[in-house]
């Protein structure tokens, strides 16, 4: 399964617009995003659908599938209720996009 190309990446842009809002991840290159320096979220596609890998525990990513809104959705409900990104959150200053969109 490979890493989500750019044609990939615009269809996903409402998703990570309000990826985005989540002040506590950084979108270090397109579509994959950084909790301070550890990888948190980044997409993949694959002839079955848009998937996401996202480090809900810690140390181990959790594939979610992304491909309709439903499921765009439901990842957005896992981000929130991860303890360590809302904690992290209620102290959190910019959030930082090196990258122009």
């Amino acid at each position: 399964m490979k890493h989500a190309g750019a044609n990939t990446l615009a269809a996903l842009e409402p998703l990570l617009l309000r990826v985005r809002e989540h002040a506590e991840l950084a979108e270090r290159t397109p579509g994959s995003f950084y909790r301070k320096s550890t990888a948190y979220l980044h997409f993949h596609e694959d002839p079955s659908g848009i998937y996401a890998d996202v480090k809900l525990s810690g140390a181990e990513f959790t594939r979610v599938r992304v491909t309709t809104a439903q499921e765009q959705e439901h990842l957005l409900s896992l981000i929130v209720e991860n303890p360590r990104v809302v904690a992290s959150e209620r102290n959190a200053g910019l959030r930082r996009t090196p990258w122009a969109h």
